[in-house]
């Protein structure tokens, strides 16, 4: 069996991160009795061994071997080590551009005897530095491992929006709006269950769901039909497409099933469902004589990675007549390439998608994460003028099987 390159690159990365941080453990390790420093050396590169294997054996095994719920573990606790091993990396690389600048000042300003004694004998380490990189590096590991446990840990997002134009009738509105899915990647039957429940238990008028319900294929909902049929509204449950709905991030045919069947296997889980899935469309959502327009596309982005099969052009004609609109719309940065440009009578944008990167920091005030370098709206609520976007934080999870700091969210939209 030919070994990708990619495979190759990554156990090289990770070998040349373990000797690195290796030297820092080295230089803190110093002063302890030979038998303690042999035990820890022998338990760090135990671990890289134990790290190497893991990942080759996720590399080279098939699905059903471990299981995909250990499968899942391993293959993230592996990529958390790496991480963890830049962030020390990074400490370290400080402590020795220190040092570096040390000795060239030594060689050039203290060029004596005495100067090239002092720099012969080499520039000690920061034990400062390296503890802190050990710190750091530490630190993140075990918040990766906590953050396991707060997968299912559904939070409420309740906001109330004002709008002049919203017709009387829709004062109140309730509207529950969920996103990211992710069905394949769920592991505890029980758990989701709960998610749905809290939904239901806010008695909202209206359900809207922006995309995403699988990480790539429509049977991935075959055991979760019966938890998320129960999602019932007055009004409706409506939903739209994401960019992992369409099959993507897969080989496909897969059991006999081509990708454009998939597609059309997900169209029919959403109908299955009770679920009115909006194709680049737009229905009318009434009360008491009043109406007001439902938009929902398929996933349009302004980043290039991510498809644009989104039919604003479509979905809009039509809407004129209304007096309110609310356009469902997976992809955040849809808001700002088209529609606060071309459509400014959008009242209200829900997307998804961002997940918030299941990682980062959300205190009153303050609000940070990687994801926010790469999208300017990844989380909450958002304004312009009189139009206002919400992004939802991700009802699930994919990839990394935990949530740091964004939790799973359950918006709870009060139209007044």
């Amino acid at each position: 069996m030919r070994t990708p390159l990619g495979v190759i690159i990554f156990i090289g990365i990770n070998l040349l991160l373990d000797t690195y941080v290796f030297q820092a453990i080295k230089s803190v390790s110093q002063g302890l009795s030979p038998k303690a420093k042999t035990i820890i050396y022998a338990a760090y590169w135990g671990i890289t061994v134990i790290s190497v294997i893991s990942f080759l054996l996720f590399v080279y095994t098939q699905q059903d071997f471990l299981g995909r719920k250990v499968r899942t573990y391993l293959f993230a606790t592996v990529i958390g080590l790496f991480l963890a091993k830049i962030t020390a990396v990074i400490f370290f690389l400080i402590d020795d551009i220190r040092r570096a600048i040390q000795w060239v000042c030594l060689k050039l300003f203290l060029g004596n005897e005495a100067g090239g004694d002092m720099a012969s004998e080499g520039i000690s380490r920061s034990a400062f530095l390296n503890w802190l990189g050990l710190a750091a590096g530490t630190s993140l590991f075990g918040t990766l491992l906590y953050g396991f446990g707060n997968k299912y840990n559904y939070q409420v997002k309740r906001l109330q929006l004002s709008f002049d134009n919203l017709p009387p009738s829709f004062k109140g509105l309730k509207i529950v709006h969920i996103s990211d899915i992710h069905s394949g990647s769920f592991m505890d039957k029980k758990a989701v269950m709960h998610g749905v429940e809290k939904i239901m238990s806010e008695k909202p008028d209206v359900i809207l769901f922006t995309g995403d319900l699988v990480n790539d294929r429509a049977s991935e909902m075959d055991d979760y039909m019966d938890v998320f049929s129960q999602l019932k509204a007055p009004m409706g449950v409506y939903s739209t497409f994401g960019n992992h709905d369409y099959g993507d991030y897969t080989h496909w045919p897969v059991n006999g099933i081509t990708k454009e069947q998939n597609l059309e296997n997900l169209k029919k889980v959403h109908a299955d469902l009770g679920w009115r899935l909006l194709m680049n469309e737009h229905v009318a959502l009434q009360k008491d004589g009043a109406a007001i327009a439902l938009l929902g596309i398929e996933n349009w982005s302004n980043k290039a990675r991510f498809p644009k099969h989104g039919r604003m052009d479509l979905a809009y004609p039509g809407t004129e007549k209304y007096p309110f609109k609310i356009l469902m719309s997976h992809d955040p940065s849809h808001w700002d390439a088209e529609v606060k440009t071309k459509y400014p009578d959008i009242d209200l944008m829900l997307s998804g998608h961002t997940h918030g990167m299941q990682f980062g920091v959300e205190i009153p005030g303050f609000k940070w994460s990687p994801v926010q370098y790469m999208y300017k709206q990844w989380a909450g609520l958002y304004e312009d003028g009189k139009q206002k976007l919400n992004v939802n934080r991700g009802f699930g999870f994919i990839g990394y099987p935990g949530r740091v700091g964004v939790l799973p969210e359950i918006s709870v939209i009060e139209l007044t």
